[in-house]
C-alpha cells in the first residue's frame, strides 16, 4: 500500500512540475508575442518608434499613438498608460504632443498623460509608478464636481539624463533640468535647474551642484567605483565574500574542490 502510494505521490509531483513548465514557458511565449517593437506594432499606430523601443506586455491604456513619438531604444514596462489627449478620437493637430527621446526607461505601472506638449529628453530613466501629465483637476466651481470641471492644462519638459524615483508626480507647467534627480514620492511643480536634487510634497530643492564645490551640501557616501573592465560576474561574487570577511571566497574553495576531487 505504501508503495502504491509513493508511485502516485511521484506521478502526481511529474505532473505538477510539467504543468509549471508549461505554464512558465506559456507565459513568456505571451510576453514575447505580446510585446509591441517598431517591426511588431500590434494595434498600435504610433507615429514614430524607434529601432531597439520596445513595449513590454501587458500595456496598459494607450490611445492617440499618432500623435506619440518613441525615440530609439527605449523601455516601457508593463502596464504603463501612455495617451496623448484627455479622451480617444481627438484631433490634435499636426503636430506631436508627447516625445520620448532616445533610451528613455518608464518603469511598471507609470503614467504619461499628456493633451498639452510633454516631452521627455534622452535617456531619462522612471522607476516604477510614476505619473508625468500635462492636465490637472480644477475646482473653481465648488456647486460642480471636481471630475466634470474643466482642467488646467500646461507643458511639461523633463531634462535630459534625469532620474525619477518610484511613485514621483510631475505636474503640469513643470520643467526639469539636465540630470535632476526625483526623490521617489515627490511631487514637482514649476522649474528645476540643471542638476539638481528635488524630494518632498511639493519638491523642493535640496541639493545642487556647483561648479567649484561640487555637491552642496555635500553627499554623504563616496561614488561607487566602476567595475574595471573584463571582470567576470563570478570574479565580483569572489570579492565580495572576501569583503565580508570570508578567508577563503566560496566561491574560489567550490573550484578548489572540484579540481581536488578531479585530480584524484
Amino acid at each position: 500500500m505504501r508503495a502504491k502510494k509513493n508511485v502516485f505521490s511521484s506521478l502526481g509531483a511529474v505532473r505538477r512540475r510539467a504543468a509549471s513548465w508549461a505554464v512558465h514557458r506559456g507565459t513568456r511565449w505571451v510576453r514575447e508575442a505580446g510585446a509591441v517593437t517598431a517591426e511588431r506594432p500590434g494595434p498600435y499606430r504610433f507615429r514614430r518608434i524607434g529601432g531597439g523601443t520596445r513595449l513590454a506586455f501587458p500595456q496598459g491604456t494607450v490611445f492617440g499613438e499618432q500623435w506619440i513619438e518613441l525615440g530609439e531604444y527605449c523601455i516601457i514596462g508593463e502596464q504603463v498608460t501612455l495617451t496623448a489627449g484627455m479622451m480617444p478620437g481627438l484631433d490634435l493637430g499636426p503636430e506631436s504632443v508627447l516625445r520620448l527621446g532616445n533610451g528613455v526607461v518608464l518603469g511598471r505601472g507609470s503614467h504619461v498623460v499628456a493633451s498639452q506638449t510633454v516631452t521627455i529628453g534622452d535617456e531619462v530613466y522612471c522607476g516604477p509608478y510614476v505619473y508625468i501629465t500635462s492636465d490637472n483637476h480644477s475646482y473653481d466651481d465648488p456647486a460642480q464636481p471636481v471630475g466634470k470641471q474643466w482642467p488646467r492644462t500646461a507643458p511639461v519638459e523633463i531634462g535630459a539624463g534625469s532620474w525619477l524615483g518610484a511613485g514621483a508626480v510631475i505636474l503640469p507647467g513643470a520643467r526639469l533640468g539636465r540630470n535632476v534627480v526625483v526623490a521617489a514620492g515627490a511631487v514637482v511643480r514649476g522649474e528645476v535647474p540643471d542638476h539638481a536634487v528635488v524630494a518632498g510634497a511639493p519638491a523642493k530643492v535640496v541639493r545642487t551642484w556647483d561648479p567649484a564645490a561640487g555637491w552642496q551640501p555635500p553627499l554623504r557616501t563616496p561614488p561607487p567605483k566602476p567595475i574595471p573592465e573584463g571582470v567576470t560576474p563570478e570574479q565580483l561574487l569572489a570579492l565580495a565574500e572576501w569583503e565580508a570577511g570570508d578567508q577563503v571566497p566560496a566561491s574560489a574553495a567550490g573550484g578548489e574542490q572540484r579540481r581536488t576531487r578531479e585530480s584524484q
